[in-house]
């Protein structure tokens, strides 16, 4: 069509050619406007700046979650519920510690966001079943902009723990700023009871989220092969996530339903991670027969070894599910007093 019209304007006299006319364009502005168009299918480059903007939407819904769940355990304290209260007796006052009860808010939406960060990178990189909710792309922007989400919650969580050292520490301004420094992000910095292990578990997840969640806008730089190597750790952080809550979460300190609600939602990932190994997206991931393999045997083995890991956790959450067991406290100690010095 395009080539006809050319023809037709080249055989007509120069008198009777009307670019300007309605619907008639010069083979110039038809050229520029098929790159155009070419342009505009080319998908936008991926750019930090470009996820930024785009977290936006998401970040907000991450407040709204962070000020019910905050309501939630706020209200819960002051009907002395919680079983913080009978963890650590002088936060009954909700009111006098309101920022800690703050900081355990971003910290249970940091972990809502990592584990769905975690779901949508198992659908996108395992078996997809065959209806998504949203086009490929769409997920994989979603999953960058959790991603980025989550860390921000981490830091959040951290941040507000190290502010409320500092309201209730009686030392100078300066002297207490570097001991909520040293406590809150230095790990082995904070010296009482749980939290010499808690403390440094989170530290870890904030310290890897960061590195391994801003890698992929440097892939071209670091390589493809690198760049897939080091993201599989992402896993980490989210385990070092949860180890951190089971741990240090005084709302599910003991046994109890809401202590095994946590491990129910690992349910999901540890199947699609079990999916994700048996049925790997990428050809080079596969299982195959033991006298058919093509790589090395120990990578053969050590793929083997991951399905036989994944299927005995799955194993294992179920049996804390059903039982409402994890190993963890059954009832509180005899001495519910924290020994950390927060007067």
């Amino acid at each position: 069509m395009q080539a006809n019209e050319a023809g037709a304007e080249h055989a007509a006299p120069p008198a009777e050619t009307h670019p300007e006319e309605p619907g008639r364009s010069t083979p110039e502005e038809s050229a520029r406007s098929s790159s155009g168009a070419a342009d505009r299918s080319r998908p936008a480059p991926v750019t930090l700046r470009s996820d930024l903007k785009a977290s936006l939407l998401d970040g907000a819904i991450a407040l709204v979650v962070t000020a019910v769940v905050f309501g939630i355990l706020y209200a819960r304290i002051k009907a002395k519920t919680s079983s913080t209260v009978t963890v650590m007796p002088f936060m009954a006052d909700a009111g006098a510690f309101w920022m800690y009860f703050l900081s355990q808010a971003f910290g249970w939406s940091a972990l809502l966001w990592a584990w769905g960060t975690v779901i949508l990178g198992l659908l996108l990189s395992g078996p997809r079943p065959g209806r998504l909710p949203l086009s490929v792309p769409r997920l994989e922007r979603l999953h960058r902009t959790t991603s980025l989400n989550t860390i921000a919650l981490i830091f959040a969580h951290a941040l507000l723990f190290a502010a409320e050292l500092v309201r209730h520490d009686k030392d100078g301004l300066l002297g207490a700023v570097g001991t909520a420094f040293v406590e809150a992000f230095v790990p082995g910095g904070y010296d009482s009871g749980t939290g010499r292990i808690a403390i440094p578990v989170g530290q870890g997840a904030l310290y890897l989220a960061i590195p391994l969640g801003l890698l992929f806008y440097v892939r071209h730089r670091i390589g493809p092969k690198t760049w897939r190597i080091m993201h599989r750790f992402v896993l980490v952080v989210y385990i070092l996530s949860v180890w951190h809550t089971l741990l240090y979460g005084t709302n599910v300190w003991y046994d109890g339903w809401f202590r095994t609600s946590i491990w129910l939602l690992q349910l999901p990932i540890a199947a699609l991670f079990l999916l994700r190994l048996l049925r790997p997206a990428r050809r080079s991931q596969q299982l195959r027969p033991l006298g058919d393999r093509t790589g090395s045997a120990t990578g053969w083995s050590l793929r083997l070894t991951g399905r036989i890991a994944a299927v005995a956790v799955v194993v294992a959450l179920l049996a804390v599910v059903f039982t409402g067991r994890d190993g963890g406290r059954a009832e509180p100690p005899e001495d519910t007093t924290s020994t950390h010095n927060h007067d």
